[in-house]
């Protein structure tokens, strides 16, 4: 079994955190909680990105029929993981969960957990080989058949938008046309105190994490049919009356379909 460290905070676990989950350490509370005095928002973009997951594996199942999943860099599970939200719906459906973290390698136990009509695996990979990615996502999933790439807060981590896009389009190249594409991470121009506080982050040595202009996370779904409304901070995106606060903060995402 991989050594947890738990010493040092760990950026996964630190969301985890956030989210509400129990796969994190005082160390990690600690940090944790340091981020969040100087820039409380956080918490409610951790939380908001998980409602808009959810509300769009609700969408793909319910309205678009998906039965197949991969979610790639997964990160630690905490509530309404990709498969909980999508066998709640659909008992069949079939998930691929992708991370290359050993932490979460570590907690893969957790991931695998399923209905008996359905399936969920994990493959340890990261996000820079696709095509090993779908190699091994077709083991569990019928890439001849539609797929919804869920990519929820990892393309931050790419250094370099080109580079980031790339690796959704040699993604996408591998599932046919029907398969959807959901992206949601941070994003630069609604709330300036977060984009400092994500600043001195990155400058502390921890492993980095780019927040992008809108238009850059459009971008990813250049060539699809976006589902509306479009590229909306993730509040505004089908929100449902009561389930939270709509109001606009630095995490923007979106759904499309590959025609």
């Amino acid at each position: 079994m991989t050594e947890i460290d738990v010493s040092v905070p760990h950026s996964a676990r630190i969301w985890n955190y956030w989210l509400g989950g129990k796969d994190n350490y005082p160390v990690d509370q600690e940090a944790g909680d340091a981020y969040t005095a100087v820039y409380p928002g956080i918490v409610t973009i951790a939380r908001s990105s998980r409602a808009f997951l959810g509300r769009a594996i609700r969408h793909l199942v319910a309205e678009a029929g998906v039965r197949q999943f991969l979610d790639v860099g997964t990160g630690l599970p905490t509530v309404d993981n990709t498969h909980e939200v999508a066998q709640r719906l659909a008992p069949e459906s079939r998930i691929v969960y992708v991370d290359h973290d050993p932490l979460v390698l570590t907690h893969a136990r957790t991931l695998l957990t399923s209905t008996e009509e359905g399936v969920t695996a994990y493959e340890d990979l990261s996000l820079y080989e696709p095509e090993k990615i779908l190699d091994a996502a077709s083991r569990t999933l019928d890439l001849s058949r539609p797929t919804a790439l869920i990519l929820s807060n990892i393309l931050g981590h790419v250094d370099g938008h080109d580079r980031a896009v790339g690796l959704v389009r040699r993604l996408l190249a591998g599932l046919p046309s029907g398969s959807w594409l959901c992206v949601n991470d941070g994003s630069l121009g609604t709330d300036a105190d977060y984009e400092r506080a994500q600043d001195a982050y990155n400058s502390s040595g921890a492993v980095p994490y780019f927040l992008r202009p809108v238009a850059e996370i459009e971008a990813y779904f250049e060539g699809l049919e976006l589902l509306e409304p479009g590229v909306v901070s993730v509040p505004l995106w089908r929100s449902e009356p009561g389930a939270e606060d709509a109001r606009p903060i630095g995490q923007h995402g979106g759904l499309a379909r590959k025609p």
